[in-house]
């Protein structure tokens, strides 16, 4: 299918400046947060309602934490029940592990890639730092494991909404939602994940992939490697193993994904309608749910006929915002006489949100009709969410140490976990 063109073809695969390569990354370990649908089979018409969301719709990181020390206890250190479990003493960025290479976490998913894997394992050693930085200001140990988990899901909201979401979708948007309220998510406080979100608008960050990331590899000093994200053979980041190169144990090259000022940071490729190389030839480990084809574009717009999803064009009527013009989607005229659909007036969400970035914001974040659905959404599902510090306070700041001033980013989350900068 044509709708979707490949970069590698010779077409122009721009950076987008304002997007560290890591923003990608983050986006996805969001997503596995609060969605994780199951059950519903690609390209069958599926009522909306009747699909079970596998993790609860908030930013909780029930992703990380399972269902507490108690009812998970496979994913907690057996020796200091307040902790979760880590691979190597945490001196790399591996996740602990079944002989067979399966990884023992609340989500599969956080293992379809190394680099991923990577940020679930910075997650768990970063609330192992936090049980130590609670025990040494309380001196108390009984009550570290729930002040320790506040802590890291409270910084991590944080830099969901102070420094991700604005990526995403543009500073102005985030500030517009917070000071005028929501006008199409409606959420009290059963908070719920909109389909135009699971199955269109947040999955824009397929876009933004690149086909090759590098890590570093502990066998050689400052030895590297750069590998396909996925890749039908030769080395490739998929996930599911301990091992990268001849046994070697890899870091994830932090300094590559976000930017600690050392010149070594990439950045992500625009949003646009062009995925890479990569993304068209999945490997079955990176599937989830039953079968479908293995290109992602594909199986994303099959996503669109199993919800029955109104167009784009529809939805931006809805939300009074102008529509994409014919010439606008001028790309889609090759495939209309193919199918038989006029595309260029009935878009697929997900490609006309793809196309709307592309056209109205160059490429830099989402544009009006998916900027407005990405924020929304994730301002709803914080504000839904009792346990959130933006319901409980909030005017709370970030307390824990932090390089970049009030505020707290994933470079100083990263150098807390004690997976970058002198953590390192």
């Amino acid at each position: 299918m044509a709708l979707i063109v490949d970069p590698s073809l010779g077409l122009d695969n721009r950076d987008n400046p304002t997007h560290t390569a890591g923003t990608t990354f983050m986006g996805q370990f969001m997503d596995h947060d609060m969605t994780f649908d199951t059950s519903s089979p690609l390209g069958t018409p599926t009522r909306h309602g009747s699909v079970e969301n596998a993790r609860t719709p908030s930013f909780d990181l029930d992703s990380v934490y399972g269902s507490g020390p108690a009812k998970s206890p496979k994913l907690y250190d057996s020796s200091d029940r307040a902790k979760l479990r880590v691979a190597s003493n945490g001196r790399f960025e591996d996740l602990p592990r079944e002989s067979d290479g399966k990884a023992i976490i609340a989500d599969p998913r956080n293992d379809e890639h190394l680099v991923l894997a990577g940020l679930q394992a910075a997650f768990l050693l970063f609330h192992n730092q936090a049980v130590e930085h609670v025990r040494a200001s309380s001196r108390r140990r009984g009550d570290a494991f729930e002040e320790a988990q506040r802590l890291t899901r409270w910084h991590y909201q944080w830099m969901v909404l102070h420094e991700f979401l604005p990526l995403f979708v543009g500073q102005e948007v985030v500030d517009d939602v917070l000071r005028r309220g929501r006008r199409f998510y409606t959420v009290g406080r059963n908070a719920f994940i909109p389909v135009e979100f699971q199955t269109a608008a947040y999955r824009m960050g397929h876009s933004m992939v690149r086909p090759s990331y590098r890590l570093n590899f502990s066998g050689n000093e400052g030895g590297q490697l750069f590998a396909m994200i996925f890749a039908p053979s030769g080395m490739d980041l998929r996930g599911g193993r301990r091992l990268g190169p001849d046994g070697e144990l890899l870091h994830v090259g932090w300094s590559t994904f976000f930017d600690f000022g050392d010149g070594f940071v990439r950045h992500n490729k625009r949003i646009d309608h062009r995925l890479s190389t990569a993304l068209f030839n999945l490997p079955r480990s990176a599937i989830a749910g039953p079968g479908g084809p293995e290109s992602l574009a594909q199986r994303n717009l099959l996503r669109h006929v199993t919800f029955g999803l109104p167009s784009g064009q529809r939805i931006a009527k809805r939300m009074r915002r102008p529509a994409l013009s014919r010439g606008d989607l001028s790309e889609l005229s090759e495939i209309d006489d193919e199918f038989d659909v006029d595309f260029r007036r009935h878009t697929p969400l997900w490609a006309y949100i793809l196309f709307e970035a592309g056209t109205v914001e160059d490429g830099l974040r989402l544009g009006p009709v998916g900027g407005r659905i990405v924020a929304e959404v994730i301002i709803g599902l914080l504000q839904a969410d009792p346990r959130s510090y933006l319901s409980e306070q909030p005017k709370w700041r970030p307390t824990l140490p932090s390089d970049s001033g009030n505020d707290f980013r994933m470079t100083d989350f990263l150098a807390f976990a004690g997976v970058a900068g002198s953590g390192r």
